[in-house]
């Protein structure tokens, strides 16, 4: 139920876009009681979505980084509400949300509604695995926390077993293939590259990383970051042949089984630890929503006001939404920096909402560049508009920064910058009596 009084904005979608929306509107309209905010995710915590694949290698610790949502939102003044939505109905402005059960199957929530004047979509999307036999059944994709911390027992078991067998190694055993050469392919091989070795390290003597563990890369197009500048893809295969990751360029898989990966062209990669990390999708039961009008990768096709064509009253962003990209033929890329703009030019439109103005912004992508990160080898990347508003290839300890610097620009629009500076420091100290490597 909402407050008749106020004009209620709901928010479905806790990543970073979403979340970013709800705590600046929490923090204004919210707590001055001009607008009551709700946010409506299915996971009690948030975790940047970027990371998640050092989650998956095990360089990181989720426990450190998991942002509890009830807690969010009763510092900053808007509402929580676990569950997924199920269902939209637009002449009553309403949502639907699914029951919740706990994972012995309990119902802990009853199916709710929620009533809105303005409804926020932002829900992300999920990997695509465009229908490829055996994908879904033996692969792993890195959409969620879960799917991250998912891959990485399965990895640390697979070196346990291996350790510990009395048989000689299967083959493919220790072998992990990424389906997919985007950032999250790459940067996982790289952080895997790494990890093994760690774990390996910490008493797994029985091992030998270099030669048992093998990492390959499996990507459609000719060349690995198909998306970015060829200098900036160049320069990150460099780097990853180093590491000794194999990589398959202009390889379609056609299917993935038990035992490993078949191509279109006949190759076959032995390995039982898949990573499906090529193309997204946003989730299919966007398709099912009271007639919102979706593209075939089921993305709400908006306006430049980020508003759905099919209604004025429902805006989506972010990986969700396919919204036109003024100048180019495309739309605007599913990419982090994206979301972020939109949730920031959101900002601005409800509150010209709330306030009953018709004269809402338009929203034009602008491109700062990318960064890509091997973890402790190397960091690349370019910058647009810098020097000249021309781009600049960056590397090394820069570069590192400068990704760096995106977590913590997250993390202070979520928690002030204040509370950003204590929070590194105490990692600083706690990290030298930590292990480097999540070791369960």
């Amino acid at each position: 139920m909402k407050d008749s009084k106020l004009h209620h904005i709901v928010i479905v979608g806790g990543g970073a876009g979403g979340l970013e929306l709800a705590t600046r509107l929490g923090d204004t309209l919210g707590k001055k009681k001009q607008a009551e905010i709700t946010l409506i995710d299915c996971t009690r915590t948030h975790v940047w979505k970027p990371l998640l694949h050092e989650i998956a290698a095990g360089s990181m610790n989720p426990d450190k980084h998991e942002l509890e949502y009830l807690a969010q939102a009763h510092w900053h003044h808007f509402n929580f509400r676990l569950g997924r939505m199920d269902g939209i109905n637009r002449a009553k402005k309403e949502v639907t949300i699914a029951p919740f059960f706990d994972e012995d199957g309990h119902e802990v929530i009853a199916r709710r509604t929620f009533q809105y004047d303005t409804l926020v979509i932002a829900i992300g999307s999920t990997t695509n695995d465009f229908g490829v036999k055996g994908a879904l059944e033996h692969s792993i994709a890195l959409d969620t926390q879960d799917q991250a911390e998912k891959f990485h027992r399965k990895l640390h078991n697979a070196l346990v077993r291996a350790q510990t067998q009395t048989s000689p190694m299967q083959e493919g055993q220790l072998e992990v293939v990424i389906v997919g050469g985007g950032a999250t392919g790459v940067e996982l091989a790289a952080e895997l590259h790494n990890t093994t070795r760690e774990l390996a390290a910490y008493g797994l003597d029985k091992i030998d990383a270099d030669r048992d563990v093998k990492i390959s890369i499996i990507e459609a197009n000719e060349r690995v970051l198909p998306a970015l500048p060829i200098k900036l893809s160049t320069a990150v295969q460099h780097e990853l042949k180093k590491l000794n990751v194999h990589i398959h360029t202009g390889q379609r898989v056609t299917e993935v089984s038990e035992k490993g990966i078949h191509t279109h062209s006949g190759l076959f990669i032995p390995s039982m630890l898949v990573v499906w990390a090529a193309g997204i999708k946003a989730p299919d039961f966007l398709r099912e929503f009271d007639g919102l009008e979706v593209n075939k990768i089921n993305q709400i096709i908006v306006k430049q006001s980020l508003q759905s064509i099919t209604d004025e009253n429902i805006f989506a962003f972010g990986d969700c939404a396919a919204c036109p990209r003024l100048g180019h033929t495309g739309n605007v890329p599913p990419r982090a920096q994206a979301a972020h703009q939109q949730a920031s030019m959101l900002y601005t439109t409800m509150k010209r909402r709330v306030a009953g103005r018709l004269d809402l912004p338009e929203y034009t992508y602008r491109d700062y560049g990318s960064l890509v990160n091997l973890g402790e080898y190397s960091t690349v990347g370019s910058l647009m508009g810098a020097i000249s508003g021309g781009s600049m290839y960056i590397e090394g300890l820069f570069a590192r920064f400068m990704y760096r610097s995106l977590y913590q620009m997250h993390l202070m629009s979520l928690h002030g910058v204040v509370s950003v500076l204590l929070q590194g420091v105490a990692r600083m100290i706690t990290r030298r009596s930590e292990a480097k490597v999540k070791l369960h």
